[in-house]
């Protein structure tokens, strides 16, 4: 759902300034360098894969563990390009579509059920399957490969739950299901699901094999792709700076539907009002809080015009910041101060999850200490969006939807 917003523009236009087109460059090398480094981490985690599947022990797959935590941190921080670029949001589900009906990838408890009206294929269970039906169709799944997995299972019969691909995917099967409810702990998926001959458990252990190298293949393969759309007369990079309204459009539509309805609404208050561990962003890995806090720090990047990159360069040049302090001095200085606002109450739930009070604990019911985290995070996102709208305001642009979320807008609505 939108929530547009028509802004009057101002009577006079904003002082001359020379840095728009400065600041849409900037915009686009954070954006390379983001995806670059994601593409970095994510060949980092195929390399511990292949040493899990070499030879699997709990040291590697803890490995793994810790390359695919490794591998978020870049990657959160560019979900601020979306919704503001098309070319990002038409790709963008291919490797970070979530919730995700794990079933259809592999073996599950008993307690999730099976195959249900809105997704019949919910507990199709690909590994243990090397032929299946599916939308009336024998498909012969007797090799797991990235082109089965994005042809073929991805959205199967149109069905969003269908997540086959992307971090999430690779996140179940190295983690499997967290059972733990609101209670502490993370999925707990033994290496022996890797193991050979009469040492693998919950059986297909080389199938299993199979998806978790064809899908990591498939990520490195489509950060690839968006990492060139960057680039130096990359497409993602000419549509922002080929037309300056059109590029800081982008920049703060990207900025406003991440901080308003995605984070502060569908990330975070729906799970409390929900009471649902369900609702976690990194759900198999309680990695959430590291998700929360990338997500809000993406949007910093972007406005301050400077990135962290994972070899500890920064990335910086003109800002936004800079271009709306040129306008109106005092709502860059409001955006600034709730930007950096904002970091410190989610740096509060990542330390809160790093010792040990996890997110899913924060979700329980009741649990008034994780309530009063996770709001006070959701009021701080909602504040900046406030100031994200004046920015868009004083920079004399007439129109720009943010994403909304009905447990914002709508309360009623989420228990109808």
């Amino acid at each position: 759902m939108k929530r547009t917003l028509t802004l009057l523009a101002m009577t006079c236009g904003a002082p001359a300034f020379a840095g728009p087109a400065d600041v849409l460059v900037t915009y686009a090398n954070i954006a390379h360098a983001g995806y670059e480094d994601s593409l970095h981490t994510a060949q980092g985690l195929r390399d511990a894969i292949d040493a899990l599947l070499a030879k699997p022990s709990d040291a590697t797959l803890q490995a793994a563990r810790a390359a695919w935590i490794q591998a978020r941190v870049p990657y959160q921080q560019t979900e601020v390009f979306r919704f503001g670029n098309a070319i990002v949001d038409d790709w963008e589900g291919k490797v970070n579509a979530w919730p995700l009906d794990e079933g259809l990838i592999d073996y599950v408890d008993a307690s999730y059920g099976g195959a249900s009206d809105e997704n019949e294929y919910a507990a199709l269970n690909v590994i243990a399957n090397p032929s299946f039906t599916l939308s009336g169709e024998t498909i012969d799944a007797s090799q797991i490969t990235p082109e089965l997995i994005e042809g073929t299972l991805q959205e199967a019969d149109a069905v969003e739950a269908n997540v086959a691909s992307g971090y999430h995917a690779i996140e179940f099967l190295l983690w499997g299901q967290d059972l733990n409810g609101t209670d502490h702990g993370a999925g707990d998926r033994p290496y022996t699901d890797y193991a050979a001959g009469d040492d693998c458990t919950n059986g297909n252990c080389d199938r299993r094999g199979q998806y978790l190298r064809a899908s990591t293949d498939l990520l490195i393969s489509d950060l690839e792709w968006m990492t060139a759309q960057w680039a130096d007369g990359g497409a993602a990079r000419q549509a922002v700076t080929g037309d300056e309204q059109a590029g800081l459009v982008a920049i703060l539509t990207g900025m406003g539907s991440l901080s308003y309805g995605e984070q502060a609404g569908e990330r975070m208050k729906l799970g409390v009002m929900l009471n649902d561990p369900e609702e976690e962003h990194d759900c198999f890995s309680d990695n959430t809080h590291n998700s929360h806090f990338y997500d809000g720090l993406g949007i910093r990047n972007v406005y301050f015009g400077e990135y962290v990159r994972a070899d500890g360069t920064i990335v910086t040049a003109e800002s936004l910041s800079s271009l709306v302090a040129a306008a109106d001095a005092d709502v860059d200085a409001a955006l600034r101060a709730s930007l950096n606002a904002t970091m410190v109450e989610l740096g509060q739930i990542k330390a809160a999850a790093e010792a040990g009070f996890s997110y899913d604990q924060m979700l329980e019911q009741g649990n008034a200490d994780g309530e009063a985290l996770i709001m006070s995070a959701v009021d701080a996102l909602v504040a900046q969006t406030r100031d994200i709208e004046r920015a868009v305001t004083a920079l004399n642009l007439d129109q720009i939807g943010f994403e909304g979320s009905d447990s914002l807008d709508d309360p009623n609505a989420v228990f109808q």
